[in-house]
Protein backbone atom coordinates (compact mmCIF):
# COMPACT_ATOMS: atom_id res chain seq x y z
CA UNK A 1 0.00 0.00 0.00
CA UNK A 2 1.24 3.22 -0.74
CA UNK A 3 1.08 6.69 1.12
CA UNK A 4 0.31 9.67 -0.13
CA UNK A 5 1.05 12.89 1.47
CA UNK A 6 -2.40 15.26 2.19
CA UNK A 7 -2.28 18.05 0.05
CA UNK A 8 -4.34 21.64 1.53
CA UNK A 9 -5.04 24.01 -1.03
CA UNK A 10 -4.60 26.80 1.20
CA UNK A 11 -1.72 28.76 1.35
CA UNK A 12 0.27 29.92 4.73
CA UNK A 13 1.21 33.90 5.07
CA UNK A 14 3.42 34.94 7.00
CA UNK A 15 3.88 38.40 8.07
CA UNK A 16 6.91 38.96 6.73
CA UNK A 17 5.08 38.69 3.57
CA UNK A 18 2.27 40.94 4.49
CA UNK A 19 4.59 44.13 5.75
CA UNK A 20 6.77 43.50 2.73
CA UNK A 21 3.12 44.19 0.31
CA UNK A 22 2.05 46.65 2.63
CA UNK A 23 5.50 48.80 2.45
CA UNK A 24 5.83 47.95 -1.32
CA UNK A 25 2.38 49.30 -2.10
CA UNK A 26 1.71 51.47 0.51
CA UNK A 27 -1.60 52.13 2.56
CA UNK A 28 -3.53 55.13 3.41
CA UNK A 29 -5.43 55.19 6.72
CA UNK A 30 -7.64 58.22 6.96
CA UNK A 31 -10.34 59.75 9.39
CA UNK A 32 -12.03 62.49 11.18
CA UNK A 33 -13.28 63.19 14.31
CA UNK A 34 -15.82 66.23 14.72
CA UNK A 35 -16.85 67.05 18.09
CA UNK A 36 -20.23 69.84 17.93
CA UNK A 37 -22.65 70.91 19.96
CA UNK A 38 -25.96 72.25 17.79
CA UNK A 39 -24.93 72.06 14.47
CA UNK A 40 -22.05 74.43 15.92
CA UNK A 41 -18.65 72.59 15.01
CA UNK A 42 -16.52 72.86 18.15
CA UNK A 43 -13.23 70.56 17.18
CA UNK A 44 -12.79 68.93 13.86
CA UNK A 45 -9.15 66.71 13.55
CA UNK A 46 -8.26 65.64 10.47
CA UNK A 47 -6.29 62.26 10.69
CA UNK A 48 -3.65 60.78 8.06
CA UNK A 49 -1.48 58.27 8.18
CA UNK A 50 0.87 57.00 5.38
CA UNK A 51 2.33 53.87 5.99
CA UNK A 52 4.68 53.15 2.81
CA UNK A 53 8.81 52.02 2.42
CA UNK A 54 11.12 54.55 1.97
CA UNK A 55 11.52 54.18 -1.82
CA UNK A 56 7.87 54.29 -2.24
CA UNK A 57 7.50 57.40 0.05
CA UNK A 58 10.35 58.88 -2.36
CA UNK A 59 8.16 57.71 -5.33
CA UNK A 60 5.33 59.47 -4.21
CA UNK A 61 6.86 62.44 -3.73
CA UNK A 62 7.30 62.44 0.34
CA UNK A 63 11.05 63.20 1.42
CA UNK A 64 10.72 65.71 4.56
CA UNK A 65 13.01 63.75 6.51
CA UNK A 66 15.77 64.68 4.50
CA UNK A 67 15.08 68.52 4.64
CA UNK A 68 14.13 68.36 8.61
CA UNK A 69 17.57 69.61 10.94
CA UNK A 70 16.55 67.00 13.48
CA UNK A 71 16.70 64.03 11.10
CA UNK A 72 20.05 65.03 9.18
CA UNK A 73 23.27 64.13 9.73
CA UNK A 74 24.64 67.43 9.97
CA UNK A 75 22.03 70.35 10.94
CA UNK A 76 22.45 73.44 10.39
CA UNK A 77 23.01 75.81 13.55
CA UNK A 78 20.87 78.53 12.32
CA UNK A 79 18.33 75.73 12.21
CA UNK A 80 18.70 74.46 15.47
CA UNK A 81 18.67 77.63 17.51
CA UNK A 82 17.79 80.44 15.44
CA UNK A 83 17.37 83.32 18.33
CA UNK A 84 19.96 81.72 20.90
CA UNK A 85 23.10 83.41 20.05
CA UNK A 86 25.19 81.47 23.23
CA UNK A 87 24.07 78.32 21.16
CA UNK A 88 25.24 79.74 17.91
CA UNK A 89 28.78 80.48 19.64
CA UNK A 90 29.13 77.33 21.36
CA UNK A 91 28.35 75.13 18.82
CA UNK A 92 30.77 77.09 16.39
CA UNK A 93 33.67 76.79 18.94
CA UNK A 94 32.79 73.23 19.39
CA UNK A 95 33.36 72.33 15.64
CA UNK A 96 36.60 74.31 15.82
CA UNK A 97 38.05 72.35 18.83
CA UNK A 98 37.07 69.65 16.50
CA UNK A 99 38.57 70.60 13.84
CA UNK A 100 41.43 71.71 15.88
CA UNK A 101 41.94 67.85 17.44
CA UNK A 102 41.74 66.58 14.15
CA UNK A 103 44.55 68.36 13.15
CA UNK A 104 46.50 67.56 16.09
CA UNK A 105 46.01 64.04 15.81
CA UNK A 106 46.62 63.70 12.24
Amino acid sequence: MSEQKMIHATQATNLADILERVLDKGIVIAGDIKIQIADIDLLTIKIRLLIASVDKAMEMGINWWQEDPYLSAKPKIEEIAPASKGVKKRLTRDQELKKRMERVES
